[in-house]
């Protein structure tokens, strides 16, 4: 069985930085795109980030270009969210997602399993 677990979380204020960590088991991570969305509260889920199986292609929301940075070691079977310059509306709940194939992706329907999520606010 599949399980992503996310860490890293909490609360910072208005430009600190954070690094996000998801853990995987259960599958050949090394093959899959990974990804980062994040839900606010009475927000919809939007994408962040995801990075491709090999780590050599990786897609940005406008919101967080420059400022996040997606990375993942496959020898640990771990995807980093490296997060700068925060800002009061980065605060939300991320979720890191495994996509479906190895193919750089950014729609949430592309993506089959979820981690259960891991708080992050920024205070201004």
């Amino acid at each position: 069985q599949v399980h992503l677990v996310e860490s890293g979380g909490g609360l910072v204020q208005t430009g600190a930085s954070l690094r996000l960590s998801c853990a995987a088991s259960g599958l050949t991570f090394n093959i899959y795109t990974m990804g980062w969305f994040r839900q606010a509260p009475g927000k919809e889920r939007e994408f962040v980030t995801a990075i491709n199986w090999s780590g050599d292609s990786t897609i940005y929301a406008d919101s967080v270009k420059g400022r996040f940075t997606i990375s993942r070691d496959n020898a640990k079977n771990t995807v980093y969210l490296q997060m700068n310059s925060l800002k009061a509306e980065d605060t939300a709940v991320y979720y890191c997602a495994r996509a479906r194939t190895g193919r750089i992706a950014s729609m949430a329907g592309q993506f089959d399993t979820w981690g259960p999520g891991t708080q992050v606010t920024v205070s201004s």
